[in-house]
């Protein structure tokens, strides 16, 4: 039987269904458990944060319900020595794939967690420290300390996931100007802070938040 190709992969990847739903009391449980499962079975001194990111970091608003995690790894080389096979051997789907568009490094490893109907439930990014991913926590604290933006994203992303069903590049594009007005605001923010060392107002905003 002929091995489905990466390509193949990706692109039944980004035609699954985009579903927006009302905020689940559930996230910070469902974070939690899987961050104890992957502390547990992954090697402690490659493992350091893992961070809760995404709209379901989120109180109350609106998102896909799937949690998004961030993990940082001491070497994403190492992780796809010894923490892929272990993943994928308890059936998370696994892709090395690009930090910006297509094919724009950083590369880092990124997983889906799936339910026994295949739903997904979980999406795990792992990076390395220095990788811009970090800044996406940012968004989240910023949406949190404004409910009002909070609740006009969310209305945005109920407007795209219906515009674009299964297509979740569309979906993600249709996000990525607001995304971005919000975060020069919360990089400002943030740099106003004793300490924080973030210059503003640059800011990366990553592929698919």
């Amino acid at each position: 039987m002929p091995t489905e190709s990466r390509d193949d992969r990706v692109r039944a990847a980004v035609h699954e269904e985009v579903a927006v739903v009302p905020y689940d009391l559930r996230r910070p449980e469902r974070f939690e458990l899987e961050r104890e499962h992957l502390r547990s079975r992954l090697p402690s001194d490659l493992v350091g944060r893992i961070e809760h990111l995404g709209s379901t970091a989120v109180p109350g608003l609106a998102a896909k319900p799937v949690i998004d995690m961030l993990v940082e790894v001491a070497s994403l080389e190492r992780t796809k020595a010894q923490m892929v096979p272990v993943l994928t051997a308890k059936g998370y789907d696994y892709f090395w794939r690009p930090t910006f568009g297509d094919d724009t490094p950083p590369w880092y490893a990124w997983f889906i967690k799936r339910d026994a109907t295949g739903a997904r439930t979980h999406h795990i990014h792992m990076v390395e420290a220095e990788f811009p991913h970090w800044e996406r926590l940012l968004f989240c604290d910023f949406l949190r300390g404004h409910p009002d933006v909070a609740s006009e994203y969310g209305e945005l992303k109920r407007r795209f996931a219906a515009e674009h069903p299964n297509d979740r590049v569309r979906y993600t594009e249709g996000k990525t100007a607001f995304i971005a007005s919000v975060m020069i605001r919360a990089r400002t923010a943030a740099s106003a802070l004793p300490g924080s060392g973030i210059d503003a107002p640059t800011v990366v905003v990553g592929a698919r938040p």
